[in-house]
């Protein structure tokens, strides 16, 4: 881990929940903040770590979220693009890191004070109102998941977790058809689902016509409607 030193006006205004904030507000928080950048695979806080109070936010590269269970079992949570906030017992908790927090890049994290937080919250309420948002939509997509592994086969679920994320991070057009714009790989998506990694490879094997996936976790979605038809067929 590396200190690059103060933020800026430009990091802030990468950051969802500060997007319609003006200068001037910007600035108020460049005093009670500051950057760390990791490299690849370096660990940005272990679960069970205590936290100083301060919001996380990814400025750039992206986040793996990971949990272990008493039996040692790792489980792949989610990825957490740039832009985003994360590690909210810090700030609003206990102050305990829920999970482990792993860089699949190098990435950058923006650290802001509490109190400074809560002061930029005081003149414009909606960064609250924003910050709910987020935690209700990762709310729904725990909830998703949980009731996925009771009531869906693991191709549904499967294509469940791939829709997500082509919602979240959005898709781009290449020759065969749709690219994720986040790359993840067959453990990722297996740990998210419950499944094992070999159980992951055959479901992409059985969909070959209709999504692919290539080395480094580059997936493509060739028929949209065709994936749809096979989720709805195994939601039981």
């Amino acid at each position: 881990m590396l200190f690059k030193g103060c933020s800026s006006i430009e990091q802030f205004k990468q950051i969802s929940i500060f997007h319609d904030l003006e200068t001037n507000q910007l600035e108020s928080l460049i005093p009670y903040s500051y950057v760390k950048e990791y490299q690849k695979d370096e660990i940005v806080m272990q679960e069970g770590d205590r936290l100083p109070t301060q919001l996380y936010v990814l400025i750039e590269g992206i986040l793996q979220i990971k949990k272990t269970a008493t039996n040692g079992k790792e489980t792949f949570v989610r990825l957490i693009p740039a832009g985003e906030i994360f590690a909210a017992p810090a700030i609003f908790g206990n102050g305990i890191s829920p999970a482990t927090v792993v860089c699949q890049v190098d990435s950058q994290v923006l650290n802001i004070e509490r109190e400074a937080l809560l002061e930029a919250i005081r003149h414009t309420p909606e960064i609250a109102l924003r910050i709910l948002e987020i935690f209700n939509q990762r709310l729904q997509q725990l909830h998703n998941t949980v009731h996925g592994l009771i009531s869906e086969r693991a191709i549904a679920r499967l294509i469940r977790l791939i829709q997500y994320y082509a919602h979240r991070d959005g898709t781009h057009s290449v020759e065969q058809g749709d690219c994720l714009n986040v790359n993840i790989s067959y453990y990722q998506l297996a740990r998210s689902i419950g499944i094992t990694y070999e159980e992951c490879v055959r479901l992409f094997k059985k969909m070959n016509q209709f999504i692919t996936y290539q080395r480094g976790g580059k997936i493509i979605i060739k028929n949209w409607q065709e994936l749809e038809k096979i989720a709805l067929k195994n939601e039981t």
